[in-house]
């Protein structure tokens, strides 16, 4: 199984096993499509291994059925792997229905919901509750100022145990960015609503 060999080994006193095992912060941002894919499939990686899941999706509205959803669920039933709990934030907010120039969506009923959400996130982490949480757009109610990031960075900071987090969306701050221990930006390159073509089933959702 590939591994991976690390360009330098830091002088911090942990041993390699320790080194390797250390629970992470993962945050995929940027501009091209695929974040929520990606970290859905960590969720799979992870579902394999027998680590529970908690998926909070927090802009993504509520009646909406995508993929992942259904065949993690599936998975997460079948006694075969980790179990796997799907959270959705009330009638949450898409990005596609923002206001031109990334202006701050102004319904507050929103925001609400994505403050207990993140509370809801707090309490499972410090109980314990996922070995990976995937944190779905939860970069957007940081950068919209709905939640605060300095607390989300100290709190994930401060997590107890081996918990992995992983937290996608477009404009993730700055403070995340710098705290997080990988980081990946999807740029677009091309995408087919750009000639005008609608998202589609099995691709978008």
């Amino acid at each position: 199984m590939p591994k991976g060999q690390p360009a330098a080994v830091p002088d911090d006193g942990l041993t390699t096993r320790q080194r390797r095992n250390r629970p992470l912060v993962v945050v995929h941002t940027g501009t091209g499509k695929g974040k929520s894919t990606a970290a859905f499939g960590l969720a799979l990686r992870a579902w394999n291994q027998g680590w529970p899941i908690g998926v909070f999706q927090f802009v993504k509205s509520a009646k909406w059925r995508v993929g992942e959803e259904r065949a993690l669920r599936v998975l997460g039933a079948s006694g075969e792997g980790g179990t796997v709990a799907w959270h959705k934030m009330g009638e949450g907010w898409s990005w596609i229905q923002r206001p031109a120039k990334d202006a701050e969506p102004d319904n507050p009923d929103n925001a609400e919901k994505a403050r207990q959400g993140w509370e809801q996130v707090k309490r499972d982490l410090a109980a314990q509750t996922y070995r990976l949480y995937v944190l779905d757009e939860f970069a957007y109610p940081m950068h919209w100022g709905w939640v605060d990031t300095d607390e989300v960075v100290e709190v994930l900071r401060q997590r107890p145990g081996g918990q992995h987090v992983v937290v996608t969306g477009r404009n993730a701050p700055a403070p995340l960015v710098e705290s997080a221990d990988l980081v990946t930006e999807m740029g677009k390159v091309k995408h087919p609503m750009d000639a005008g073509q609608k998202g589609q089933r099995g691709i978008e959702w």
